[in-house]
């Protein structure tokens, strides 16, 4: 619920039970010293960093503005500590030289701690891999969508074996595990099509995500409905108009949602009811995306479309 910032964070451990063992806390940042800040409050043992994408980069002012700011993450950890890092993103396995912690890395890359190999979509778009860790090898089928979800699972793999979680537990937890709201969230509508509410928060790196999930869905109509991408800063423009030929170069029908940045490509429209009257009727071969940035609230539309439906 966003509870990432210095109001969220510390509401957090001090709402947490006084048996407490562990917390997990999010750290976000639109800005240069705000993770910082939050480490000084949260003094974390084990940190993670996932990606160095192009979020909030109007702040930042650049991808290596955004290293800069997540690498204070790491920065901060005790050398006792654990910092668990991406080694398929080079700005992020670059942040080891960065702390005195102990260093975890995960990926698909040859040499990484926790590698993910042999990764799978189901016609549901639950990916299924082959985990292989310094505790074992394991087969992880995770219940949310989505080829990304799988570096996420090796994160959370590296974070419980960093503090003693047996690999056998992780992976049953990992196999049950549920998004937050309106994350990759796959229903049925009531007319039978498939919805996939991705419309929490957008940025190239999570547009391109959501679309590959959308592609590799089983489904003969597939639609991305997409609102714009915020604080971009002087690459918004280029951003949306290469995701948009991506999308139609993928055959995926591209609406978009008061955005004219996506350019010619995509169908045009001012509103989420004017989205509505443009899908048209829907039905068990459709399958719809629907994702945007926090300031459009796409997940109305989700709404709309998937009726009284309960999400999968």
């Amino acid at each position: 619920a966003s509870f990432n910032n210095e109001l969220g964070l510390p509401l957090t451990l001090v709402n947490a039970p006084a048996d407490t063992e562990i917390a997990v806390l999010e750290m976000g940042a639109r800005g240069i010293g705000h993770i910082a800040e939050l480490c000084r409050t949260g003094r974390p043992t084990l940190g993670v960093v996932t990606r160095v994408a192009g979020a909030h980069t109007e702040l930042f002012g650049s991808l290596d503005g955004v290293a800069q700011g997540k690498g204070e993450l790491v920065e901060s950890l005790p050398a006792s500590g654990t910092a668990v890092l991406n080694a398929d993103d080079q700005r992020v396995l670059a942040m080891r030289t960065r702390t005195s912690a102990s260093v975890l890395t995960y990926g698909t890359v040859t040499g990484a701690d926790i590698t993910v190999s042999n990764l799978r979509l189901d016609p549901a778009m639950r990916a299924t891999f082959t985990a292989t860790t310094p505790w074992g090898s394991a087969e992880v089928r995770l219940a949310l969508a989505g080829a990304h979800m799988a570096l996420n699972a090796a994160a959370a793999i590296a974070a419980g074996g960093a503090v003693g979680v047996e690999l056998d537990e992780l992976v049953a937890g990992l196999e049950g595990a549920s998004s937050s709201a309106w994350r990759m969230e796959v229903s049925t509508a009531t007319d039978g099509a498939t919805i996939i509410n991705d419309a929490y928060n957008a940025n190239p790196t999570s547009v391109r995500a959501a679309l590959a999930a959308l592609v590799a869905a089983d489904g003969v109509t597939k639609t991305a409905v997409l609102a714009t991408m915020a604080e971009l800063g002087p690459e918004h423009a280029a951003e949306h108009a290469a995701v948009a030929r991506e999308t139609v170069a993928a055959g995926v029908r591209l609406i978009a949602v008061g955005a004219a940045d996506y350019g010619v490509v995509a169908e045009h429209v001012a509103s989420i009811d004017e989205a509505v009257d443009r899908l048209g009727s829907l039905g068990p071969d459709d399958v719809v995306l629907v994702k945007g940035s926090r300031v459009a609230e796409l997940e109305r539309l989700a709404t709309i479309l998937i009726g009284s439906a309960p999400g999968n």
